[in-house]
């Protein structure tokens, strides 16, 4: 019994044996089968921005449309306005477009508030 034991811990039976398939069958319903019953909390953790429009400006460049709700959550209060703007902006398209740095942005209005902002940024 001992031997048999060992035999498995070692893995020295060859493949194609029996042994080889009890083994192998085994380590694919622990894979595969433990992930139901257990929570090893490996899941992803993405947070991107809740809405970003990514659009072609028809010269080859893409213009992105950032809400303004996510700028203004990702802003501290104090300091330059406009840099803790560009700030924001960079991080909130990051996760989209990859390492950018923002040309420009314009802010566009409905009712008189400011509702999202366009960003040209490039790479």
């Amino acid at each position: 019994m001992l031997r048999t034991l060992r035999s498995y811990v070692f893995w020295t039976h060859e493949r194609g044996s029996m042994q080889y398939d009890i083994m192998v069958t085994l380590i694919l319903l622990f894979v595969f089968v433990t992930p139901h019953f257990i929570n090893y909390r490996d899941r992803p953790r993405f947070q991107l921005p809740s809405q970003i429009m990514v659009e072609n400006d028809g010269a080859g460049n893409l213009v992105y449309q950032v809400r303004a709700q996510d700028v203004m959550s990702s802003i501290k209060q104090g300091g330059d306005a406009d840099k803790q703007t560009r700030r924001a902006l960079r991080h909130l398209i990051e996760p989209i477009a990859g390492d950018v740095s923002v040309e420009r942005y314009e802010p566009l209005l409905t009712n008189g508030q400011v509702s999202a902002y366009r960003v040209w940024a490039h790479r």
